[in-house]
């Protein structure tokens, strides 16, 4: 991407009030297991899961996103519009719809399993998933 691109797409998201644009590694996680169990994930995926420390892309053109998860075993790409019902589906397959939303800066995604809020502190990004009792939480550095 060129420099100009960049800065158009940087003007562009400033609309919707966040700028998640770029190519994050996860370099921290907390309860990851704990929530794995919670949403009922298969055990293989989360003995695999607890070992790699996945890439997310996200491109966001104001409130279009596209986020793509790339792991050793598998890539998802996901596409959506904030404020409208999209289906994502998990490392397994299972499918379920949620709607992404912004609000005071942070993308906010709701489903009937968790609530997940992801937000940006200097070149970071932070996600805290809470499903029940159980928060998960997630850091990743801009690479």
């Amino acid at each position: 991407m060129t420099t100009r691109t960049t800065n158009i797409l940087r003007r562009a998201t400033r609309s919707a009030g966040m700028d998640f644009n770029g190519t994050w590694k996860v370099y921290y996680e907390e309860n990851l297991e704990d929530f794995l169990k919670v949403i009922g994930a298969p055990q293989l995926i989360a003995k695999m899961r607890k070992e790699i420390k996945p890439v997310k892309v996200i491109e966001q053109n104001d409130k279009e996103f596209t986020c793509t998860i790339k792991t050793p075993v598998s890539t998802k790409v996901h596409s959506f519009i904030l404020g409208k019902e999209t289906e994502i589906s998990t490392l397994d397959g299972r499918k379920f719809k949620c709607t992404m939303r912004e609000e005071n800066g942070k993308m906010i995604t709701e489903n009937e399993k968790y609530t997940s809020v992801q937000e940006i502190q200097g070149d970071e990004l932070i996600e805290t998933i809470t499903a029940g009792s159980v928060t998960f939480i997630s850091k990743s550095k801009r690479v």
